[in-house]
């Protein structure tokens, strides 16, 4: 890079941002404005200086990543958008906060063009940084070749002292720094100002030594409210830095120019219309003129938009050259960009037969994933800390390391997440949001409550992640209570665009992973058990993979038994003594509740038909089910230690005992009489 060269126009560019951002959250009267004041010389001088991307085509594939990690700031991120000429109007910024515009109250990958990544929750965001600086070097190591340096952008984050509270950034950074990722580039917003007041009364560390401690580069810069030369340089100098992710630390003033500045005023709140006419008469704009932007910084603007289109026009061009002296690396590059699936890969899914020898479906799972794997490149996979458990690590894989420490590359496809179960989510998310790569994690399923936050951004946001979930239930055994999930399924049930798969079989297992591998726009978790299923009898990947399916049918039932998972085999014992004593038994397998609602109604009702009642088995909380069921047969409290097989028996959850439960649902219907309808049939 050049040294820096001050333009004449950088002043009135960063005085724009700043009066745009008091009007537009004072238009609201709802908002955040200090952050978006306190950080315009940073944004300024990143997005006129380095930042390649380009607003008529967002989705660039080497565009440089900007995530805002303080997403609140959100007004900040919306006007440098409008400014570039992306697809935020004025008018969009006049309708910051309201219902159904482009400009929501925290910035939205899925809702907003231009947006990399969903922030808000603090911590989140720098957490993604760090798996779009991952999925760039695991790109680059797979497809780059010596004259096409194709994928080299650069991922930019702005965070503040929220986001180093939240553990969540604590876990990625900390990751980022063992793997070297010197393409990632962070710049701390350090106002010591939160909700509360100053820093001073909860956060005191040292964040220099700590990022230096994760190994991290890290410089520090004493005026970011009028300095611009110093951030420019800083920028330079941390791209020079290809071994270590940078941190710089830039002292702002939150809500610089108000009255207030400097304070917990100007975080959460719109400003006075007093102040802001003070604040536009500082800044030399007119004071009666609101959500004005001179001429000369629409033109400075429009031009980094070209700058991008230049670039990309170039990159294509570099493009079209390697796929002709490299056609097969190039046709896989451009698959994976576009999002397309290998053609047949889902003839390696494993079927099974009932005889055929029973496992349990973590096993199943990576069986799956063994199969598959040299077909699905772009699968990339890891766990936190629970590989031999999880059964995650192909035989032939390579980890995802850095290339100096001799454990792998950059181009391995298995990420040892260490045990950050939270970091782990949210750098999924980060690897989806890149594009070209399905990542996938595994981890116990209680430990999945750990990483909620990231999970339930995963599916606002629409990532293809996926997460093998093992252990799930109180067939884990010995571990007991701490490690058991009771609320933890009908916690991801509720969450939306979400499927929580919970297979009874290898079939079943299969059928979740074909339908995961293809809801590209809906993260995935599938629940997995510890404990050896056997093959079930009619069952079927084209059954399962509808969401629900009939596993065994009878005439002129008396009962239904619905289930899922380890429980169904159970359900099955229960319905041979059941259909023995004359009580005519269905069995239902419901592996993922959210995709069997969005099958045709014509098929659930012939599932759930009409006639008789309906009870479900599961050895989770009950809450949810009576959606499917007239009675419910779960666990009312905390699980127990010991044997799987004890534990079982311990709740009841035996052939006999639930024989007998199907009784007692049997004989109260019957005493009730009257027509039973299907529990799916409602007035709404």
């Amino acid at each position: 890079m050049s040294s820096f060269q001050k333009e004449a126009d950088d002043e009135k560019c960063i005085n724009t941002i700043r009066t745009l951002a008091a009007d537009v959250v004072a238009k609201s009267n709802s908002g955040h404005p200090g952050a978006p004041m306190g950080m315009a010389p940073m944004a300024h001088v990143l997005f006129s200086r380095f930042m390649i991307a380009n607003p008529k085509n967002s989705k660039f594939y080497n565009r440089d990543r900007f995530v805002l990690s303080n997403g609140h700031a959100c007004a900040l991120l919306y006007i440098l958008l409008h400014l570039l000429d992306y697809k935020v109007s004025m008018d969009d910024l006049k309708a910051f906060r309201q219902v159904d515009s482009l400009t929501p109250g925290h910035p939205e990958s899925s809702h907003t063009d231009g947006i990399e990544v969903t922030t808000g929750p603090l911590g989140q965001g720098i957490s993604n940084a760090v798996g779009l600086a991952a999925a760039q070097a695991h790109m680059a190591a797979t497809f780059n070749k010596d004259g096409f340096d194709l994928i080299n952008n650069h991922t930019y984050a702005f965070l503040g002292d929220g986001c180093l509270q939240e553990g969540v950034a604590s876990e990625a950074c900390s990751l980022a720094g063992h793997l070297q990722l010197g393409n990632l580039i962070a710049l701390y917003d350090d106002n010591h100002i939160t909700i509360d007041g100053e820093t001073d009364v909860s956060f005191t560390e040292d964040v220099v030594k700590r990022f230096e401690a994760y190994g991290w580069h890290v410089q520090v810069l004493k005026d970011g409210d009028n300095n611009i030369e110093s951030i420019y340089n800083a920028i330079v100098e941390a791209q020079k830095v290809k071994d270590k992710p940078s941190l710089i630390k830039v002292h702002t003033t939150i809500g610089y120019g108000s009255a207030k500045q400097g304070t917990e005023s100007v975080h959460g709140s719109p400003l006075k219309a007093d102040d802001i006419v003070n604040i536009k008469k500082k800044f030399g704009f007119d004071p009666e003129q609101k959500f004005h932007v001179p001429d000369e910084v629409y033109a400075r603007y429009h031009a980094i938009g070209e700058r991008g289109a230049e670039a990309e026009a170039k990159w294509n061009a570099l493009l079209v050259e390697y796929g002709q002296k490299y056609p097969e690396e190039h046709k896989e590059l451009t698959r994976r960009i576009r999002g397309d699936l290998p053609e047949g890969w889902e003839k390696k899914l494993p079927v099974y037969k009932p005889n055929e020898k029973n496992a349990a479906s973590r096993k199943y799972s990576e069986i799956v994933l063994q199969a598959i794997s040299s077909s699905i490149p772009e699968l990339v996979g890891g766990s936190a800390d629970l590989t031999g458990s999880n059964l995650t690590r192909v035989k032939e894989a390579v980890d995802f390391q850095p290339p100096s420490t001799n454990l792998g590359s950059y181009a391995g496809r298995y990420f040892r997440y260490g045990v950050r179960e939270h970091a782990m989510g949210a750098v999924m998310n980060g690897l989806s949001a890149y594009g070209g790569i399905i990542p996938f994690g595994g981890t116990f399923l209680n430990f999945v409550s750990y990483a909620a936050g990231a999970v339930r951004l995963s599916a606002l946001s629409q990532h293809h992640v996926i997460w093998v979930a093992t252990h799930d239930s109180i067939g884990l055994g010995e571990d007991g209570p701490t490690h058991q999930p009771i609320e933890t399924a009908i916690h991801l049930r509720a969450i939306p665009n979400l499927h929580f798969w919970r297979p009874a079989d290898g079939n079943e297992t299969s059928a979740a992973y074909l339908f995961a591998l293809q809801a590209k726009k809906t993260p995935s978790v599938l629940s997995l058990s510890r404990q050896t299923l056997p093959n079930l009898e009619n069952s079927t990947v084209e059954h399962a993979v509808k969401g629900g399916y009939v596993l065994h049918d009878v005439k002129d039932e008396k009962l239904n038994i619905v289930s899922t998972g380890s429980e169904v085999q159970i359900a099955v014992a229960a319905a041979e003594i059941l259909n023995k004593e004359g009580i005519n038994t269905r069995i239902i397998s419901l592996p993922c509740w959210e995709v069997f609602d969005a099958q045709p109604k014509e098929y659930q009702l012939e599932v759930f038909r009409s006639g008789a009642p309906y009870l479900s088995v599961e050895a989770y909380s009950t809450i949810g089910w009576a959606k499917y069921s007239h009675e419910q047969y779960g666990l009312a409290a905390w699980g127990a230690s010991g044997p799987y097989d004890k534990v079982y028996e311990k709740f009841g959850l035996t052939g006999p005992n639930i024989a007998a439960v199907g009784k007692k649902v049997v004989d109260y219907y019957q005493k009730k009489g009257g027509e039973v309808i299907s529990p799916i049939l409602h007035a709404i």
